[in-house]
């Protein structure tokens, strides 16, 4: 994996042909998950999708990998195994698992893994992205790809040890925001 392509990768979150998404989009029957100005955007084979606008997700964010609900912790061993040269590369699944609003309800996301490896702290500092920014009400900012390229740029280099120094990370790199116009100079202010 070259420098780049650690810069904008996460785990199973990635940049792709200029759209943030959850899982592997290039196989023809596959399942993902689009990260859109407007909401989560589940694409499923033979059917068009679903949306879910970004004020209905309530409550916490998380993942699965290889199980929709593993006996314990949230890696099944298929889902570790997909990631590794032989016979299991690229298989499996992994699972966005969240309480939505209006109405009132769990919904689960699946999307395929890509072929290659995740890294234990890229998949943990992933998980919690998804549960400070749901947790601060923010889910709207995954729909930011400028904001969510520059957290994903931030933490994809880290490789913190504690469970401590991760969310530290975490936080640090999603106060990242946008200054309005008129704060960076731009003509007609002073």
């Amino acid at each position: 994996m070259t420098e780049k392509d650690r810069s904008t990768s996460l785990g199973p979150l990635e940049l792709t042909d200029g759209r943030w998404v959850v899982g592997d989009p290039s196989g023809p029957k596959g399942y993902w998950v689009e990260l859109r100005a407007d909401g989560l955007y589940q694409h499923e084979p033979d059917s068009e999708g679903q949306l879910i606008p970004w004020p209905r997700v309530m409550l916490g964010m998380l993942f699965t990998l290889g199980a929709k609900y593993p006996a314990r912790g949230n890696y099944s061993p298929m889902g570790m195994l997909g990631g590794l040269p032989g016979p299991w590369r690229g298989r499996g699944s992994g699972y966005l698992h969240m309480t939505l609003r209006h109405p009132y309800e769990d919904w689960v996301a699946r999307f395929d893994r890509h072929p290659r490896f995740y890294g234990g702290t890229e998949l943990v500092l992933f998980e919690e992205l998804l549960r400070q920014t749901v947790q601060a009400g923010e889910a709207h900012l995954f729909g930011d790809p400028a904001w969510l390229g520059s957290v994903t740029g931030q933490l994809a280099l880290l490789r913190p040890w504690s469970a401590r120094a991760i969310r530290e990370a975490v936080a640090e790199a999603r106060q990242v925001r946008q200054r309005p116009r008129d704060e960076e100079g731009s003509p007609g202010s002073s």
